[in-house]
């Protein structure tokens, strides 16, 4: 393997000092920023994102400030078939999707990789929070040091192959680090604001960019309580997600929560905040790190959804599934979302979460 590494750069302050980082540490770095928004008028009108022509021009600048090569790639493709048409589906699905997850697996560390070795690179590298190192002959996915920043959770899907040829070189630093760092190299992108919303939604009102993709989709049905009591009308299930209570439409004297969606009925059960709390779950499509394979019961802790704390709970194989009992209840189990399993710092693994008990 040699020493030459493609870069992620999507315009911001992380991906910008991972660039100065890997330089440091006697890389051979080429910045790339893959272009995904799927309407060119979108893209040039589109300010701050991170798939926006700004973005480019900030990290087209960066690379100049730190001599490095630097191309804009064509991704359009391969992400409205693997994030944007898996995000619809599953919303009209009645699941929760996790495109960050998706967007991870298929697009940074399966398309970019393929294209970094054509480019005869041996690494791919992104500004995520987040460690990567060998131990014990496997390579293993830690923590990032800053907890408030670390981004593991949405990058349990790495594959040991995967893992051998990436790097994260901001995973050892505070996020307060990374902007000194972009300020000392008097990188113009030091102050930026971190992204929060989904990339191609500029607005992120996911249910309308929904129909609008796909107009003869929504369907008007009912809101339901846990006994079949029609409550009201909802304006299509894409709109709503389990434990939501904004944006309901609805005046019933109390607060209600989006407790569940049964898509053949075309209905959206509400239900009070308690009726939220759930401790089992079953999840496919799993991906284990540590190991090659759960074969026996384990306790770790586990987190289900981004922003949630890890807590404990059991984890049982059943065939190509796991069950996962949390010692505690979990608040608004989401299908759709992914539960990844922690042993202590370490990513153990994680799945899709198919069905919630």
């Amino acid at each position: 393997m040699n020493n030459k590494v493609v870069l992620g750069m999507s315009g911001g302050v992380d991906s910008s000092v991972a660039a100065y980082l890997l330089k440091q540490q006697g890389y051979e770095v080429i910045g790339v920023t893959m272009q995904v928004w799927q309407d060119d008028e979108g893209f040039k009108e589109r300010e701050g994102g991170c798939c926006s022509l700004s973005a480019v021009d900030d990290a087209r600048m960066v690379a100049d400030t730190l001599g490095i090569p630097f191309y804009v790639m064509n991704f359009k493709e391969v992400f409205k078939e693997k994030v944007i048409d898996y995000f619809i589906d599953e919303y009209l699905d009645g699941k929760t999707p996790n495109p960050c997850v998706a967007c991870n697996r298929h697009i940074k560390f399966e398309e970019l990789l393929e294209r970094a070795e054509a480019l005869g690179a041996s690494y791919v590298a992104t500004g995520h929070y987040a460690k990567i190192y060998e131990k014990d002959g496997r390579m293993v996915l830690e923590k990032a040091d800053d907890d408030t920043k670390d981004q593991t959770y949405a990058l349990y899907n790495l594959t040991q192959e995967q893992l051998r040829k990436t790097l994260m070189p901001c995973g050892e630093y505070t996020k307060k680090s990374i902007r000194e760092i972009a300020k000392e190299m008097d990188l113009g992108v030091h102050s930026k604001r971190d992204s929060q919303e989904i990339c191609f939604i500029d607005d992120n009102d996911h249910g309308r960019y929904i129909y609008e993709k796909k107009p003869e989709a929504r369907v008007e049905g009912n809101f339901v309580d846990r006994n079949g009591k029609v409550l009201g009308r909802h304006k299509g299930i894409a709109y709503y997600t389990i434990g939501q209570r904004k944006g309901l439409g609805l005046s019933l004297g109390r607060p209600v929560f989006v407790s569940g969606i049964d898509k053949d009925k075309n209905e959206v059960i509400l239900g009070d905040e308690e009726d939220l709390f759930k401790d089992t779950l079953i999840a496919s499509d799993l991906n284990f790190i540590t190991i090659e394979k759960l074969e026996s019961p384990i306790t770790v802790r586990a987190k289900i959804r981004y922003s949630s704390k890890p807590a404990e709970c059991s984890v049982y194989p059943e065939g190509d599934n796991v069950r996962v009992i949390f010692k505690e209840k979990q608040r608004a189990i989401t299908l759709g979302q992914s539960v990844v399993f922690y042993d202590g710092n370490l990513v153990l693994g994680g799945g899709t979460i198919t069905e919630v008990i």
